[in-house]
């Protein structure tokens, strides 16, 4: 069954629950599709009235910031080791050659990489426990998390649930079309907001 079909069938409490729980577990180092259930929420509340979409961008917010932070307590604590074993248990995702690349974007752009890594796949789940691995100041990780997860959920759930409501009223009008024209825009969108973050440079590193 399709993720949004799935969430279609559960109550909207359910939903907040879901996209904020694999969101968090995301955020904390298990490779989940965080983005993808977030996606596939934001669409289910243009056309179902019981999801709010405000609701849902908070709760995919709060699961974020909770999620990095404790994968940030996980790092510290565990510190090197720990990236060795989860480069055992997930090699596909946390293979030497992932974990140099996330740790140059660290130590070269520091809370900038905590902030822009959240428009990132595989920083989105490296961010937090490489973050404590490497002994960032917690106070500027979190400045970097609390706007990076807001700025990232709440700016996803926006542009998507503002897509699928025009998504609806061109289907209408002009069925699968409609729906065509909707996917791409939603797609480009996402791509646009990935570039620019992935192209961002800012003039001075967080130390």
């Amino acid at each position: 069954m399709h993720v949004q079909e799935w969430l279609d069938t559960v109550p909207a409490v359910a939903v907040y629950a879901v996209v904020g729980l694999v969101i968090g577990l995301e955020s904390l180092g298990i490779p989940l599709p965080g983005e993808i259930i977030l996606v596939s929420a934001a669409l289910l509340s243009s056309q179902h009235g019981g999801v709010d979409p405000l609701v849902l961008g908070a709760c995919a917010s709060a699961g974020a910031v909770v999620g990095d932070s404790i994968g940030y307590a996980i790092g510290r604590k565990g510190g090197r080791p720990l990236l060795a074993w989860l480069g055992r248990k997930f090699p596909k995702h946390f293979s030497e050659g992932h974990i140099a690349t996330a740790e140059r974007s660290f130590q070269k752009w520091g809370m900038w990489a905590v902030f822009f890594g959240r428009f990132v796949a595989l920083l989105r789940i490296f961010a937090g426990p490489l973050a404590g691995v490497l002994r960032m100041p917690y106070w500027k990780f979190l400045i970097a998390n609390v706007l990076g997860g807001i700025v990232w959920a709440g700016g996803t759930t926006a542009v998507i649930y503002y897509v699928g409501v025009v998504a609806e009223s061109w289907l209408k009008r002009f069925s699968w079309l409609g729906l065509v024209l909707a996917v791409v825009i939603g797609v480009t969108s996402m791509l646009v907001l990935k570039r620019k973050a992935g192209k961002a440079q800012p003039v001075t590193a967080g130390e």
